[in-house]
């Protein structure tokens, strides 16, 4: 039933029914568009951490086998009696394997007996461990023998001094008459005598893989000199 108290006179536009107060119509939102939405990105994975590095129980342990090794009495032997073994053990790989070394000959030839002078020491065979003397000896005469040049104190080498006629240590003063008696210093016996003979070239052959002591009464071997 028409409410009495408006009146719907023809030509008018009926009235407004909720119309806001303000005068303003209210617009509705437009929903959000794909570009208004707010794009989240996935959190990155996490990266666990790295173990931390132990420095301080590496170093304890070191300590404690450098103190078992030779900070106690059973240590230090264990480790002094392996390296005593380990020594061994080289010395016999040594010994299984020894070094070949080039060692110069026993036997030199010093040219024929007639070139040598009564008296007098030949030391061009110095250098090869041998004087070579010719005199004339009180019980065999006219001999030529072959000396060895190593001092019989220390094994220091002398130098013949011939206005002396005598042989002379630089080391310690050892003389030796040109015999290879031995005189003054320290040296406690004659110089050695290698042996001596005639090749089948005529020439002396002085061999060093012989040799004969004065003390020991070798100078009357035949092989220690030659009789002229």
């Amino acid at each position: 039933m028409p409410d009495p108290n408006t009146t719907n006179t023809p030509g008018n536009s009926p009235p407004s029914v909720n119309k806001p107060e303000t005068g303003v119509t209210a617009t509705p939102a437009a929903p959000p568009g794909p570009s208004a939405a707010v794009t989240t990105k996935p959190a990155a994975a996490a990266v666990p951490p790295k173990p931390a590095a132990k420095p301080a129980a590496k170093t304890k342990e070191r300590r404690g086998f450098l103190y078992a090794m030779f900070g106690t009495w059973i240590g230090l032997a264990w480790t002094t009696m392996t390296a005593s073994l380990g020594l061994m053990t080289l010395g016999t790989v040594r010994f299984l394997f020894p070094n070949v070394l080039a060692e110069p000959p026993s036997k030199i030839k010093v040219g024929f007996p007639d070139s040598y002078e009564d008296g007098k020491v030949v030391e061009r065979y110095k250098d090869q461990h041998a004087w070579i003397v010719r005199r004339k000896d009180e019980k065999f005469g006219d001999i030529i023998y072959a000396l060895s040049t190593t001092c019989t104190h220390l094994g220091c080498t002398p130098n013949w001094l011939e206005r002396e006629q005598k042989f002379k240590c630089p080391c310690h003063g050892s003389g030796f008459y040109i015999s290879g008696i031995n005189f003054e210093g320290p040296a406690p016996r004659p110089l050695e005598r290698w042996g001596v003979s005639i090749g089948d070239d005529g020439q002396i052959v002085v061999d060093m893989s012989k040799k004969f002591q004065q003390e020991r009464g070798d100078w009357s071997n035949p092989e220690s000199f030659i009789k002229l």
